[in-house]
């Protein structure tokens, strides 16, 4: 009864007209200060930052007089008639058979959750830093990637006329000259050359910069897996080049040459060439890289060799859709020519990951 009895004869301030505060003993125990008893009754189960203001004060612009709100509307308790205070919110789900988060332990072992969450225990060189660190690494590595193509690119401008007339091989034996259609055509034509043979050199330093700035925060069983992968798409990429070069290009250049013979003169242009022949090159090098795809997402465990090989017939469809879409010519003799070897690339893939086991 003390601190009940200190509640009910503790006095209210008021503002006096001229702004000095005054007390005035008012009880407690009339209809406008009820919630304040049930808040005193429940003030034991109130949490630290959970209460609410009790009222708010507004000034009668009459007589100055500083007088109580309207009293809060306070949820009423099913065990008091007085009120309750704010309710915690439900629980979440309960941990069952060590399960965390609501995943299941089938869900936390698998492939993909141990990729995107793996323990510190695998990551060696795991260490906390900032994200302005993170993008200042990322801006000195982008900085020596840029430095390293460019010196390359001013390297093959030193050469680009060697460079030009070994990119012309393919069908300088069969009769055909090339034009120059506008005065500064083959200038530009040499700084596409080198741009292009610039970044193929470039591009060891480029994913030697990519690896060191993923590399801490790789497992080690990824990391034995970066080895080769990163070599396997370097060689396939390479192989893709060579073989667009010495197979796909003779033979498309070739059924252009003699489908013309005998009705026009073939004299080409020096810039159209040179845009096919590389754009050639490279998406063919780029299509090389169907296996290391697949070998990733078998890694993670998004697929199965099983699955992928069920689905050959959509391949097959893919693969001619994807040789349309990446060969610059129109021509069905260079499409069949880059679908067999994506076909082929796809299906070793697909066993590949099968052996493998994932």
């Amino acid at each position: 009864m003390g601190s009940a009895g200190a509640l009910l004869s503790h006095p209210l301030p008021q503002l006096h007209p001229g702004g000095v505060l005054i007390s005035q003993s008012r009880p407690l125990h009339s209809a406008r200060n009820l919630p304040l008893l049930s808040l005193a009754a429940a003030a034991p189960g109130l949490q630290r930052g959970r209460c609410r203001r009790l009222c708010c004060a507004s000034v009668n612009g009459e007589g100055g007089q500083r007088e109580a709100g309207p009293p809060p509307q306070m949820e009423k308790s099913p065990s008091s008639g007085l009120g309750a205070a704010l309710e915690d919110p439900p629980p979440g789900p309960p941990v069952e058979n060590g399960s965390f988060g609501g995943l299941s332990q089938e869900q936390e072992q698998s492939p993909l959750y141990n990729f995107l969450y793996p323990s510190k225990e695998l990551l060696p060189d795991d260490k906390e830093m900032s994200i302005f660190d993170h993008l200042e690494e990322l801006r000195e590595r982008i900085f020596i990637s840029v430095l390293a193509v460019g010196a390359a690119i001013l390297g093959c401008f030193a050469f680009s006329k060697d460079l030009i007339l070994l990119l012309e091989a393919p069908v300088t034996v069969q009769g055909v000259r090339f034009l120059q259609l506008s005065p500064g055509e083959f200038f530009f034509t040499t700084l596409k050359v080198s741009g292009y043979c610039g970044l193929l050199l470039g591009s060891p330093i480029i994913l030697y910069e990519i690896i060191a700035f993923v590399l801490p925060g790789l497992t080690r069983d990824e990391r034995k897996f970066l080895g080769p992968i990163v070599l396997g798409s370097s060689v396939l990429f390479y192989l893709g080049i060579f073989f667009s070069y010495t197979v796909l290009s003779p033979a498309a250049l070739n059924f252009f040459v003699n489908y013309a013979d005998g009705a026009v003169e073939s004299l080409w242009s020096i810039d159209q060439y040179f845009e096919f022949i590389l754009v050639l090159m490279f998406s063919t090098g780029l299509s090389f890289q169907v296996p290391v795809i697949q070998l990733l997402l078998g890694q993670v465990g998004l697929v199965s060799g099983d699955q992928m090989l069920s689905i050959w017939r959509y391949v097959v469809v893919g693969a001619v859709v994807a040789a349309a879409v990446l060969t610059p010519s129109t021509d069905p003799l260079t499409q069949m020519l880059l679908a067999g070897p994506l076909l082929g690339l796809y299906l070793g893939g697909a066993w590949m990951v099968k052996l493998i086991g994932r």
